[in-house]
């Protein structure tokens, strides 16, 4: 029996003898599936080519990432504190060197994931580290591929899971999208791409799928910068290697909201202008419906 891995989106399954037939995260709009079509991997095989890596990302933060580059390719963040440490969002692969890296930072007292395109391999994380909790947001429950005791679920808006650690529902790219507010010093928080931070630092974005480019909506936007606005924070982390705002960024997340507001706007404006809508097809795909469409797209 095998805990199969989709080799698109990193999402691991409940154990089974042969691969499951399709990956609902991957079959979902914010996702993809391969032009080769459902591909599968497992723990196993992907340690004979991959390994984990484990960097310095800031004082109190390591980055563990996979290389080579694995299905999404985030990085997750082990989080330092005296009271225990986290694990903010996942990755597929524990190897033995990471186990042991991770135990000599002070090993793991809870994993805390932003959004199911990172939940990856969770419980073999948890279970490593002796069955330590898993948090994720109510809201996301149906996205959960391999079900296992060590998953809290939560409600709400906010949830406190240590001293100056704080869950922050944003919702956004998902229903139960989280962020991770950490008070220390001026504060800081650990967004995964609920929040993306971009290449110009100075500004971060937001979408509903990002392989898909598609936007998110002006009231989703605004709930996620009304949710963040009691906390302060001086630093932003990302979901990939040194993709971090370092300063003012709080100030960033606000110029961020106003400047994708106005493109948005101008965007709605042009559509009032004769533009085809979000949702509309276009002029060649009009003219393929009916009894003109292809069986299927040709792959390029």
């Amino acid at each position: 029996m095998t805990n199969f891995i989709c080799k698109a989106c990193g999402t691991q399954f409940t154990e089974s003898s042969v691969p499951p037939e399709a990956c609902p995260v991957c079959a979902d709009d914010r996702q993809f599936v391969g032009w080769k079509g459902q591909e599968w991997t497992s723990a196993e095989a992907l340690g004979l080519i991959h390994r984990t890596a484990l960097r310095l990302e800031a004082e109190g933060l390591h980055g563990i990432g996979i290389e080579p580059k694995f299905a999404i390719g985030q990085r997750a963040l082990l989080l330092r504190s005296s009271t225990g440490n986290v694990l903010w969002d996942c990755v597929n692969l524990i190897d033995e060197s990471a186990v042991e890296e991770v135990t000599a930072l002070g090993g793991l007292s809870a994993i805390a994931i932003s959004h199911p395109h990172y939940y990856s391999s969770m419980i073999d994380w948890s279970r490593a580290f002796g069955g330590v909790p898993i948090y994720l947001h109510e809201g996301d429950r149906q996205w959960v591929m391999r079900p296992g005791p060590e998953i809290v679920f939560w409600e709400g808006e906010t949830k406190g899971i240590g001293p100056g650690l704080t869950l922050v529902r944003c919702g956004g790219h998902f229903e139960g999208g989280t962020v991770l507010h950490w008070a220390e010093g001026e504060g800081a928080l650990l967004t995964g791409d609920i929040v993306q931070v971009v290449p110009d630092r100075r500004f971060v974005s937001f979408m509903f799928s990002y392989p898909n480019y598609i936007p998110l909506n002006a009231a989703k936007v605004n709930r996620i910068a009304k949710s963040l606005e009691p906390f302060a924070f001086e630093r932003m982390f990302g979901a990939w290697w040194k993709q971090n705002v370092m300063t003012d960024a709080k100030v960033a997340l606000h110029r961020s909201v106003e400047r994708y507001l106005r493109a948005i706007e101008r965007s709605s404006l042009a559509r009032g202008r004769g533009a085809v809508s979000p949702g509309s097809p276009g002029p060649e795909l009009r003219s393929c419906q009916g009894s003109e469409r292809p069986a299927a797209w040709p792959l390029r």
